[in-house]
C-alpha cells in the first residue's frame, strides 16, 4: 500500500521507549511528525534524534508531537537514547517506536529491500500528520543525508497558515514572509479579504503580506 497526501494515517498499537502506544489515541488533537530510522546506533540518525530533542519547544509551540521509529527493540532503544543524550547534549523526551516486527514500517510503506545486505531495511521517511489524522507531507531521505528539521517546521508553519487563510506560500517562504493569493479568489475580492494590501505581479500571481502577522 502506498500512502498518499490526504490519506488517513494508519492506526496501530506498538511498543515504544515510553510504553505501549495506540497511535491515534496518543496523537489526540495534535499534529504529528513520525520519522523512521534504519536501525539503532546509526550515526546520522543519532544526530537527528538529538536535534528533535533540542527542538521540542519549537514543535510544542506549533501543537506538534514527535515520534520516531526504529526496527530494534525497547532495550536497544534505551541504550541508544543514553548515547544520544550524552553525545548531542539533549534529552530524547519523546517516544521511539520499537518496531522489531516491522508492523508499522509495513503499514507506512517504509520498507526497502537492500540487495547488498540481503535483507529489508526501513528507509528514512518523514510523515507530517494533522489533527484529523490526515497525511499532509511525506519526505524520504537517502541514508547519507541528515534530515532538515528546520524545513519540516517551515512546512508545518505553511500548512497551519494555509489551512485557515486563502493563501499559499511561495518558494523559500519563511514565517512572516509575503504569501500568494490563491487563484480561486479574484483580485477584487482579495483586496477586500486582505486589508494589508494585494500586489498584482501578473493576473495569476498576486502577493499579500502574511495575514496572521
Amino acid at each position: 500500500m502506498t500512502l498518499q497526501l490526504g490519506d488517513v494515517a494508519p492506526d496501530f498499537t506498538q511498543k515504544s521507549s515510553m510504553g505501549d502506544i495506540n497511535f491515534h489515541e496518543w496523537a489526540g488533537d495534535s499534529w504529528v511528525v513520525l520519522f523512521s530510522h534504519p536501525a539503532d546506533y546509526t550515526p546520522v540518525c543519532t544526530t537527528e534524534l538529538g536535534l528533535v530533542g533540542s527542538l521540542q519547544d519549537e514543535f510544542k509551540k506549533r501543537n506538534v508531537k514527535t515520534i520516531a521509529l526504529s526496527v530494534d527493540g525497547v532495550e536497544s532503544h534505551q541504550g541508544w537514547i543514553k548515547d544520544i543524550d550524552e553525545t548531542q547534549n539533549t534529552s530524547v523526551n519523546y517516544p521511539i517506536l520499537a518496531d522489531d516486527d516491522k508492523k508499522v514500517a509495513t503499514l507506512y510503506g517504509m520498507l526497502q529491500p537492500n540487495s547488498d545486505a540481503g535483507n529489508t531495511l526501513t528507509v528514512r521517511s518523514v510523515f507530517v500528520i494533522d489533527p484529523n489524522k490526515k497525511i499532509r507531507l511525506t519526505i524520504t531521505y537517502p541514508a547519507s543525508t541528515g534530515r532538515n528539521f528546520d524545513e519540516i517546521l517551515r512546512v508545518i508553519d505553511s500548512l497551519q497558515l494555509t489551512d485557515y487563510h486563502k493563501v499559499a506560500t511561495p518558494g523559500n517562504w519563511k514565517d512572516g514572509g509575503d504569501c500568494v493569493v490563491v487563484p480561486s479568489i479574484s483580485t477584487e475580492d482579495a483586496k477586500k479579504q486582505f486589508p494589508k494590501g494585494v500586489t498584482e505581479v501578473k493576473p495569476y500571481l498576486r502577493m499579500t503580506p502574511q495575514p496572521n502577522k
